[in-house]
């Protein structure tokens, strides 16, 4: 995971009846288990690998940067307390230290709840 080409990412089906826990905890995982707490790499990084590096090495124009014409896809947190809760008994629990979420310039999670379910689309790769 520490590779500098290591990228994160998770293939969890959000319609399953009973999806694995790490659809709605990988990304949280990675900031607090694998770069708050064991140091495996910094903030920052754990960031990269989630974003620009992936949407970059998947072709994915405007995604996984913070730059005019870019999507607006962004995510708060609090270093300190983010942290996954999702478990096999409750995989979708949400996780901590998440209050916002916007997707596509649209709020998506506000103080930690979700209230907008449709503000994704398709991501096409661009060659």
């Amino acid at each position: 995971l520490a590779h500098p080409l290591a990228m994160v990412g998770s293939d969890g089906l959000p319609h399953d009846a009973q999806p694995h826990p790490r659809l709605w905890g990988s990304f949280p995982r990675v900031l607090a288990h694998y770069a708050r707490e064991r140091g495996l790499f910094d903030l920052e990084t754990a960031v990269h690998k989630m974003t620009g590096l992936t949407a970059r090495r998947f072709g994915l124009a405007g995604r996984g940067i913070v730059a005019p014409g870019a999507a607006a896809d962004l995510v708060l947190f609090d270093a300190d307390r983010v942290q996954d809760r999702a478990r096999f008994d409750d995989p979708q629990a949400a996780p901590a230290g998440i209050p916002w979420v916007l997707v596509n310039g649209r709020v998506a999670v506000e103080q930690g709840e979700v209230v907008e379910l449709h503000a994704g689309r398709v991501l096409r790769r661009v060659h």
